[in-house]
């Protein structure tokens, strides 16, 4: 299929991807790979509220319509939340659009995808199976009329490109673009980060085993002397955490609480970027900063950074990387 030309009416397309953080990250290069190739195509996306700020980073993203599951859950009874239910599933059938892409495939997203609207001869398009240790739900299938099978073991960036590749019929041929701002030196910082090059430990996770020791962090952290590591935290036990390894770095420094806005400045400005297999680390990884992603209880065929010599990888599920593997790692990327 070519791109268009001022012949044809442009595409317009929404893609339902809500979460998690990670996830909605690794879905982000489906946008570019559908405008080279339809460079009119109007995109929307379907996401869950907390990520509207990375989705919005993506200049060729038209509408973005936050979902709000996660907050609706906990009142539904109450008559205002029916009512934002009611409005987002309003907004969602303002449009009607020529292909809906669900790349989760969930019930919660598959609903998403039965209740958008499309054109006559249009195509809902989604999973035909998940990958390995997804948690993909076959039923999800009932909401598309068109399922796109992959490899069990296809990488999180490549699965969405290759769904969206095969419905539109053009081939994924080039590296991931995740349509992310480039660094600018000019922009304005704010009072927590530093002027000078900062390290940045993403050193949180919500599942123990996935964790890299709290010795290995300080360890590295001596020797990346004198250089500032800036410690972010997302709960108070991932803050607590930080405090442990502050107390221990005298060139650490736990950050205040930030948005998620704010987590990704840290990220997009960092000098060098060290963390577990978390969004966050990937983040820092499209973004290109220079990273080091360290697998500890996860598979690393999965979520890797394999787009740019700026990003090395280390570990796998059951064999965490020693200090002196991500010391060396870092150094080679501040050389």
């Amino acid at each position: 299929m070519t791109a268009q030309t001022g012949g044809r009416k442009p595409l317009n397309i929404l893609l339902v991807r809500v979460s998690s953080l990670g996830d909605v990250l690794h879905n982000l290069p489906m946008v570019a790979d559908i405008a080279r190739h339809f460079p009119d195509a109007n995109i929307d996306w379907v996401v869950e509220e907390g990520y509207v700020s990375l989705v919005r980073l993506n200049a060729r993203v038209r509408t973005i319509i936050p979902f709000a599951l996660r907050r609706w859950r906990k009142s539904l009874g109450k008559p205002e939340t029916r009512a934002e239910i009611k409005s987002f599933f309003r907004t969602l059938r303002e449009q009607q659009y020529d292909y809906v892409f669900d790349t989760q495939g969930l019930l919660k997203t598959g609903i998403i995808m039965g209740a958008a609207r499309v054109v006559k001869g249009g195509r809902k398009v989604g999973l035909a199976n998940g990958s390995e240790g997804s948690g993909y739900e076959g039923v999800s299938r009932i909401f598309h009329n068109l399922s796109i099978p992959t490899d069990p073991r296809t990488h999180a960036v490549a699965r969405g490109r290759l769904v969206a590749g095969a419905a539109l019929g053009y081939a994924v041929d080039t590296p991931a673009d995740f349509g992310l701002p480039e660094v600018s030196a000019s922009e304005p910082r704010p009072d927590w980060m530093p002027a000078e090059p900062y390290a940045v430990y993403f050193h949180g996770t919500a599942r123990a085993p996935k964790k890299w020791a709290p010795e290995n962090w300080i360890a590295l952290g001596r020797e990346l002397a004198p250089m500032p590591i800036l410690l972010p935290w997302g709960s108070p036990k991932e803050k607590a955490e930080a405090e442990v390894l502050a107390a221990s770095l005298p060139n650490a420094r736990v950050l205040p609480k930030l948005s998620m806005a704010d987590a990704m400045l840290l990220a997009r400005h960092a000098g060098l970027v060290i963390g577990v297999d978390t969004g966050l680390t990937h983040i820092a990884a499209a973004f290109v900063r220079p990273t080091v992603e360290i697998y500890a209880d996860s598979p690393r065929w999965k979520t890797e950074g394999n787009w740019s010599p700026r990003i090395i990888n280390l570990g796998d599920r059951g064999t965490p990387p020693s200090v002196a593997e991500v010391l060396a790692a870092a150094r080679s990327l501040l050389a």
